[in-house]
């Protein structure tokens, strides 16, 4: 059983979601868990605690003191005890009140009390989950620290098709796994993450860029410090942040600030993971001055950046472990067993702009890690987050061979 032992809070809240939580209970029951249950009394409206109760094989809790026996509810103890949280289905309104660090009720008062890592699984009708309010909590709460398994799209109970439904419980029950056979296991080592686009100026007030977001290489960074190790960012321009103690981030803007950002890091680095959307080329001249109208047709001379990743490559030492990127839209395999060995990665992960949902600009992503002695995995499209995991995953048990 890949949970025994494992010891769970289970926090429920006010979500039509909430009656997958019996489900949940009873596989990660079936996993080996022990698992304390915890309700919001607008929980109660969807789902009864007796039925929690009997799955989970503990009294279910709701309020600071039960009945007339004075007995006291320790929120305090409850955060100590658990080696993990878990949020699902996640409200809209404990989301926002989890951001302000309000605190009137029993799974609220846990959680911040909480010293375990926290994992939340929300659940809200489509138009709510893409309100800006919600969409700047769920930020501010990945910001504290926290772990997202996303929402999944489908019918929603409002009768609307789109993304809100909380994950399966079969998803939460990996994720959960995949979290504790990571956990720690990276403790000791430093790892070096490039993430986001780099854009080379033109003039002042123009660039060439592309449409990296910066979202897998955060995503991993995040899933590396997870697993125990110091991680630096190097990141290009991205509205992204992430706030965790074991990770640190120098934010540049050129390819050739970026250069020079890695080669600072790499020879203290034990892993390094090039995510970074790196431009090739740079403009020869870079106007000083906005450059203004003077005809139909401008020639722009570009002149090659620094290979980042090759460099590094080439640099590599006895006891470091490269992984590069490969975004294709032909000839994907061939290509990126190509970078694979040019640039002598020891895994390169792969990913085609003709398969949908994955690549710049979305939450999700599908890829194909690649090494040597002809080692190919293939994982299916998912969150970019989730897609993190695996990645770390198969890169713990290469480092570890």
């Amino acid at each position: 059983m890949n949970l025994e032992g494992r010891k769970i809070v289970l926090a429920v809240t006010g979500s039509i979601a909430a009656y997958k939580s019996a489900h949940l209970v009873r596989l990660l029951v079936k996993e080996g868990a022990t698992v304390k249950v915890l309700m919001t009394p607008a929980a109660h409206d969807f789902i009864t605690p007796l039925t929690l109760s009997t799955l989970s094989k503990n009294p279910v809790l709701t309020a600071f003191s039960e009945g007339n026996q004075g007995e006291w509810n320790n929120h305090v103890e409850l955060g100590l005890w658990a080696e993990v949280m878990i949020i699902a289905p996640l409200s809209a309104n404990t989301l926002g009140k989890m951001v302000q660090g309000i605190c009137d009720n029993l799974v609220l008062a846990t959680y911040l009390s909480a010293r375990c890592p926290v994992i939340i699984a929300p659940a809200m009708d489509l138009d709510m989950l893409q309100h800006p309010s919600t969409l700047q909590n769920l930020e501010a709460v990945a910001r504290f620290g926290n772990h997202l398994v996303e929402p999944g799209v489908g019918e929603l109970a409002s009768g609307l098709i789109g993304k809100g439904r909380m994950a399966e419980p079969e998803e939460i029950v990996d994720y959960l796994i995949a979290f504790f056979r990571q956990q720690n296991r990276l403790s000791g080592k430093t790892a070096l993450v490039t993430a986001g686009p780099t854009h080379e100026a033109i003039d002042p007030v123009r660039f060439i860029g592309n449409n990296s977001t910066g979202k897998m290489g955060y995503a991993i960074a995040e899933a590396l410090a997870a697993s125990g190790a110091e991680v630096h960012v190097v990141s290009g321009p991205t509205h992204l942040a992430l706030e965790h103690p074991r990770v640190s981030i120098t934010r540049v803007t050129s390819a050739r600030e970026m250069y020079d950002a890695c080669q600072q890091k790499f020879p203290t680095t034990q892993i390094a993971v090039l995510s970074a959307a790196v431009a090739d080329y740079r403009p020869v001249v870079q106007a000083q001055s906005k450059i203004k109208k003077s005809g139909e047709n401008i020639k722009l001379e570009l002149t090659q950046n620094p290979d980042i990743a090759a460099e590094l490559g080439r640099q590599k030492k006895a006891g470091q472990f490269v992984v590069g990127f490969a975004l294709e839209t032909d000839n994907e395999r061939a290509n990126a067993e190509k970078k694979l060995a040019t640039k002598n990665f020891d895994l390169i992960v792969l990913n085609s702009l003709r398969d949908a949902g994955a690549g710049f600009g979305h939450d999700t992503n599908k890829v194909t890690v690649m090494g040597k002695k002809a080692f190919v995995r293939e994982f299916p499209l998912k969150s970019k987050k989730q897609l993190a995991y695996d990645i770390v995953d198969t890169i713990i048990q290469h480092v570890g061979s």
